[in-house]
């Protein structure tokens, strides 16, 4: 009988440490998997912050492109600005070309 009991017992304490390790090794990997949502909530933030700049930063380049071309825009030169202080302007009657056209067609 002792040597039943002594394989039972040895039986048990293996089983015992099994179960501890399982559930160590459970733990263990539950917080890597946490770890790991964290920052794949991380990086779907960034991939969204970073899809908002690329889209405003074409839509300005596209906006440039666009006045140099079509207005024939270019960059301001600092050789050609003209500062003007202390001269003040009346305010500018607008007429739209259609008034303008309108008007000369009159006299």
């Amino acid at each position: 009988m002792n040597r039943l009991t002594f394989f039972l017992l040895a039986a048990l304490i293996l089983c015992a440490l099994s179960l501890v390790s399982a559930q160590h090794q459970a733990r263990t990997l539950f917080v890597a998997l946490e770890r790991a949502q964290s920052e794949e909530r991380q990086l779907d933030v960034d991939w969204s912050r970073l899809q908002y700049q690329q889209s405003a930063l074409g839509k300005s380049a596209r906006i440039a492109d666009a006045a140099r071309a079509q207005l024939k825009m270019a960059p301001v030169n600092p050789g050609k600005t003209q500062y003007l202080s202390g001269i003040v302007l009346p305010p500018a009657t607008a007429q739209s070309p259609a008034a303008a056209s309108d008007a000369e067609a009159r006299r």
